[in-house]
C-alpha cells in the first residue's frame, strides 16, 4: 500500500481501486505508522519482544509451580479426608 503513504492519490481514489473501504485504509496507516520504529530500529523491537518473553517464561514457571503444589495438596488432603 504505498500508494497510500506517497500521497500522490486521493484516499477515495486508492480505495475505489483495490476495492476496500477507505476506513480499513485509514485504520492500517495509523496501524504501520505506530509500528514503524520496529522497520527502522529491529533490534530495540527484539530486545523488547525478548524482555517481555522472559518475563512470560517466569510467569509460567511461577504458575507451573503453584499448580504442582496445588495438586499434591490436594491428593494429600484427599488421603486425610
Amino acid at each position: 500500500m504505498l500508494e497510500l503513504l506517497q500521497n500522490e492519490q486521493t484516499l477515495a481514489e486508492i480505495a475505489n481501486k483495490h476495492n476496500i473501504l477507505p476506513q480499513n485504509l485509514v485504520n492500517w496507516k495509523k496501524t504501520f505508522l505506530a509500528n514503524a520504529e520496529i522497520a527502522m530500529e529491529p533490534s530495540k523491537a527484539v530486545k523488547e519482544y525478548r524482555e517481555e518473553f522472559i518475563k512470560s517464561q517466569e510467569q509460567n514457571k511461577r504458575l507451573t509451580t503453584l499448580g504442582g503444589k496445588v495438586t499434591v495438596e490436594k491428593k494429600w488432603l484427599a488421603k486425610k479426608s
